[in-house]
């Protein structure tokens, strides 16, 4: 199984692949599953230029900008997408609109969405983990909220979920931007898969913590390696570099992994 990262805010590999504020991973499996779909239509054009295969299923990690608004350039009515309710309500953050670009009876008319909070397995050994029990620290964002039914609340991010695809070797966690904080979604992945967490790819967001905050996160994690991406933030990059060592792994658009 490939996974290639097709959309972040950087590009690893210079053959003119576009780099922007978002992520999308594609998942070659049995089907080509792709998390995200970035921040416009850089992810659409990125992949390709890789020459990879149209996604059969999306996955919504959440539903901010930078990781739904790509989803035009894939309507398909044959393509499924799985995304938590609240992934369709309008946000805001710091008085601007920060939710998805696209009204969801268009979404809704143009794909085969699933709305889901719990785990749904999309594909045999791979999981779309839906809510996540938060017991340690979550990476939300300060003065945020959404829209339900016409009022203004608190916007904890509930709709934030993670890919878990268990192998042979473990679990490989795909994360999305990660507000629901990467302990909780560590342990709900491994709960969910039942085996444990061995390699991570995605955004991580970091950035939201403190150097000891960022150190006490990194010290939990068994892993073989992790490739952060997104919403780290390079300050917890060098932090990460530090602490994990050759575990951790430089990456961005064009960056491929084998599991």
């Amino acid at each position: 199984m490939k996974i290639s990262i097709i959309s972040d805010n950087k590009v690893f590999v210079p053959r003119g692949y576009k780099a922007e504020w978002g992520f999308s991973v594609l998942i070659e499996g049995k089907e080509a599953i792709l998390l995200d779909t970035g921040g416009s239509g850089v992810a659409f054009e990125n992949l390709i230029a890789m020459q990879k295969p149209m996604p059969s299923i999306i996955v919504l990690s959440h539903g901010h900008y930078d990781h739904t608004g790509g989803l035009r350039p894939f309507l398909n009515p044959k393509v499924r997408v799985y995304a938590h309710p609240d992934a369709f309500l309008p946000r805001y953050f710091e008085g601007r609109y920060v939710g998805i670009p696209h009204i969801k009876e268009l979404v809704v008319s143009s794909f085969q969405v699933i709305e889901h909070r719990e785990p749904v397995e999309i594909e045999k050994n791979i999981w779309a983990l839906g809510e996540i029990p938060r017991i340690y620290e979550t990476a939300l964002l300060k003065d945020s909220y959404l829209v339900r039914d016409g009022k203004k609340e608190s916007d904890e991010i509930k709709d934030d979920q993670a890919l878990a695809i268990k192998s042979e070797n473990g679990v490989t966690l795909i994360l999305g931007c990660c507000h629901s904080g990467l302990r909780n979604t560590v342990r709900w992945a491994e709960e969910v898969a039942g085996d444990e967490v061995r390699a991570i790819i995605g955004g991580t967001h970091l950035i939201a913590y403190d150097e000891e905050k960022i150190i006490e996160v990194l010290k939990t994690l068994k892993v073989d390696f992790i490739a952060p991406t997104h919403c780290t933030g390079m300050k917890a990059e060098m932090i990460m570099a530090k602490v994990m060592g050759n575990k951790y792994k430089t990456v961005g658009v064009g960056s491929e992994f084998e599991i």
